[in-house]
C-alpha cells in the first residue's frame, strides 16, 4: 500500500504539521488528523515522502570506472579499447 503525506490546516495560522499515513489507493483521503481531529489536506511530494533523502549519482558511482563516463573510457586512459597492464 502507498504512503501518503498529509499536512494539518491550523485554524490559528500556525505552522502546519506533516505526517505520513499508509492507505490503500481506493481509500478516501483523510479529512481530519487521526489523533487531533484538526483538518488536513493531502500533500503531493516527490515520491520519497517527508523523510526520504535523494541518492546522488556521485555517491553511488565510482567515477574512475570506464562505465561511469559517457565515452566508456576512464580518466587514466584505460577502457574497453585501451586496457591497462
Amino acid at each position: 500500500m502507498p504512503t501518503y503525506v498529509y499536512e494539518s490546516i491550523p485554524a490559528d495560522g500556525g505552522a502546519p504539521e506533516r505526517f505520513e499515513v499508509v492507505q490503500g489507493m481506493s481509500e478516501e483521503p483523510l479529512a481530519v488528523h487521526p489523533q487531533t481531529g484538526e483538518p488536513v489536506r493531502r500533500v503531493i511530494t516527490g515520491g520519497l515522502g517527508v523523510t526520504g533523502k535523494p541518492i546522488r549519482r556521485s555517491t553511488v558511482v565510482n567515477k574512475s570506472l570506464a562505465a561511469a563516463t559517457p565515452c566508456g573510457c576512464s580518466p587514466d586512459g584505460a577502457g574497453p579499447d585501451h586496457p591497462t597492464g
